[in-house]
């Protein structure tokens, strides 16, 4: 069984894999994360396991994981991949981009894709059809604007982004709403027609904590996968056991 770690900013997230199929999932928060590790190292005591760590994980995790009997990849700049990374700055790549284009080109092989995720950054990863990982974008994700809307004016309010969705606000919460989860739909689908006139064949991969506020608004046909990070992860881990 393989041990899948996604230790994020405020939540880890977990998946168990029996070859391919993941067979359980956990979301811990960040101050409960370690204790509960222990517990389903007990219960489940996978043989192999890998960590993506996008914040500083506590130093005893991985020798902790280890002296459970679990032989530990930390995904980084130097972790083999099944594709080639070609990042200018491999050091400053975040793991977790690496394992969306890992699993983003595995899902179609031999044919130029990539994954978008939404979540305190949205992120476009691109892979060749080569198997060349070339890099993609970064910019601020729902929660991120609408903070940023709050904490640098001095009275515009906190909105949150569930609620009603108009392309016409009719009040200042409306209007908020509008402007930014339309402006990441619109600046999504302005991203995907500008790869599609360089890369006709791109497939497209919709994921993170937030996609689902886009899923079925988007113009372009995307896949939608909530379990493309884990399912890279598994992949880089299958890969450097072979």
């Amino acid at each position: 069984m393989n041990l899948c770690i996604d230790w994020g900013n405020s939540r880890t997230k977990v998946a168990l894999f029996d070859k391919e199929k993941i067979v359980a999932e956990y979301n811990f928060r960040q101050d409960e994360a370690l204790m509960s590790l222990k517990q389903l190292m007990e219960d489940k005591r996978p043989d192999r396991g890998i960590v993506c760590s996008v914040a500083d994980h506590p130093t005893e995790l991985i020798p902790f994981l280890e002296g459970a009997g679990c032989k530990v990849t930390l995904l980084n700049s130097a972790t083999a991949l099944p594709i080639m990374n070609a990042y200018h700055s491999p050091e400053s790549l975040g793991a977790d981009r690496l394992a969306l284009a890992v699993a983003s080109w595995s899902a179609f092989p031999g044919q130029n894709s990539m994954a978008i995720s939404i979540g305190t950054a949205i992120t476009y990863n691109f892979v060749q059809k080569s198997g060349i990982f070339r890099g993609g974008a970064i910019s601020p994700g729902v929660q991120s604007r609408l903070n940023a809307l709050y904490q640098d004016t001095d009275r515009l309010p906190q909105v949150k982004a569930e609620g009603e969705l108009l392309l016409l606000g009719y009040d200042t919460e409306t209007g908020i709403r509008s402007g930014v989860l339309n402006g990441i739909r619109f600046e999504i689908e302005g991203m995907i027609e500008a790869y599609k006139e360089q890369y006709s064949d791109i497939n497209i991969t919709i994921t993170g904590g937030d996609a689902g506020f886009f899923e079925g608004k988007l113009k372009s046909q995307i896949f939608a996968d909530s379990k493309l990070l884990m399912k890279g992860l598994n992949l880089i881990l299958e890969y450097n056991a072979r």
